[in-house]
């Protein structure tokens, strides 16, 4: 199986480990057999494991605070490349319908209309760069 060379009180011994079960391994030493106990220290875990307490959100901290928005604003879901723009200024639209299409982590995502309405003014052109929250649209 594996060899090795072992130098003990200056006389060396060639050893030929030819089967380990649990921790009884069988060695051939000089040409003969025998079975031997191997002892093995335990090795510690390097990375240490982390016990946290677990954490109660306070009543206030439960719920999830939406900021209330105009309604006439469309804005940028995240950041990204204006790719297509489906309306014009002066176009009516219905809650749902896209918009525009915008690159963002290389997919092309839909910007749809959050209310119905009027658009009143388109904020970015094609190909230009946009943050997260950035205004794309504004509807009456």
């Amino acid at each position: 199986m594996r060899k090795f060379k072992f130098k003990i009180r200056g006389n060396e011994y060639e050893v030929e480990l030819k089967n380990m079960e649990n921790n009884i391994a069988e060695i051939e030493v000089n040409g003969t057999t025998y079975e031997v106990e191997v002892q093995q220290e335990k090795q510690r875990q390097k990375t240490p494991t982390i016990v946290r307490k677990e954490q109660k959100p306070s009543p206030s901290e439960s719920t999830i605070k939406k900021e209330a928005s105009s309604g006439g604003e469309v804005k940028a879901p995240l950041p990204g490349t204006i790719f297509n723009i489906l309306v014009k200024e002066g176009d009516s639209v219905q809650k749902g319908d896209t918009l525009l299409v915008m690159e963002a982590m290389k997919m092309e995502n839909n910007v749809k209309a959050s209310k119905e309405g009027v658009i009143k003014s388109i904020k970015v052109s094609e190909g230009d760069s946009v943050l997260q929250d950035d205004i794309l649209v504004e509807l009456e």
